[in-house]
């Protein structure tokens, strides 16, 4: 079983995996931790964060054409919604990162772990003393890294977002990016040896590219809803809590979906594969 019909599969397994009980309620516990967090934070900073924004807008060089260019369009008014739809366009992508990190430090564990307990994937224990390419704290630099450099670049894109076709293509390339980096160390971290990891990105480095995008295309629902929709602003933070669950769903999904495929994938490694894939702990022998 190789690249489309194993992503097929794993697709399949998430879909259903997705409607249980549990995943429900490990898509909701993020949600919750990040809703609290980004509420009583903009309760203390959403006026003094639009008056600054009003000021930034009318007095930089770099921005205050857009005032102009929309009064020479006729559209009047703009000084009301222009700040708080700027603060929500660089809000929520930081919100949305800021979530994917809660979810892979706290659900992505309990997502693999409920996956391995099915009897699919029972033989994925490593010999005693093998050692493990992620730990604790290089999975927190390498997640800390992964997410700050998309971080940056979703800021200098940001402004041509909003360019047709470019907001189709840009954020789903952003998104799965950071996804397929995040899920594909979270997965692997506790069940791959380094060789092990090397073999299966090597290996299935498109099809967990074609799968980061898939869920980054997912993940342009929400951002679309709160980019377009004048609710975004009438009912913010309403809306941009419903965006963070539908966020949540989402991510909780991507991480059943790469947990199939690359369990699967290791499976099918130790079965097929001659390269030596088994790294010994010197300290244990």
């Amino acid at each position: 079983m190789v690249g489309f019909s194993s992503v097929i599969r794993a697709l399949g397994l998430a879909l259903v995996g997705s409607m249980h009980p549990r995943m429900l309620w490990l898509s909701f516990r993020p949600f919750l931790m990040a809703a609290v967090f980004w509420g009583v934070l903009l309760w203390f900073a959403w006026s003094p964060a639009l008056d600054y924004l009003r000021i930034f807008l009318s007095a930089s060089i770099f921005t205050s054409w857009i005032e102009h260019a929309l009064a020479w369009l006729g559209i009047e008014g703009s000084q009301t919604w222009l700040a708080p739809l700027f603060f929500i366009m660089l809000l929520m992508p930081v919100a949305a990162i800021s979530l994917l990190l809660v979810i892979a430090f706290t659900t992505v564990p309990a997502i693999v772990n409920s996956v391995t307990e099915q009897p699919a994937y029972a033989n994925l224990a490593l010999p005693i003393g093998t050692r493990l390419f992620g730990g604790f704290f290089s999975g927190l630099v390498y997640t800390l890294w992964s997410s700050l450099i998309c971080l940056v670049l979703v800021f200098l894109t940001l402004p041509i977002w909003w360019i047709p076709p470019l907001f189709a293509i840009l954020p789903p390339l952003l998104w799965g990016w950071l996804t397929m980096r995040l899920m594909t160390y979270d997965v692997l971290a506790k069940h791959a040896s380094t060789a092990e990891r090397h073999a299966i990105l090597e290996k299935y480095h498109w099809s967990l590219l074609v799968m980061g995008i898939l869920a980054g295309l997912l993940g342009v629902v929400p951002s679309f809803f709160w980019a377009t929709s004048v609710l975004a602003l009438v009912l913010f933070p309403f809306v941009s809590f419903v965006a963070l669950w539908v966020y949540s769903i989402i991510f909780v999904f991507a991480a059943l979906w790469f947990s199939h495929f690359l369990l699967q994938a290791l499976i099918e490694l130790r079965s097929t594969s001659t390269v030596d894939v088994i790294e010994h702990d010197p300290l244990h022998g």
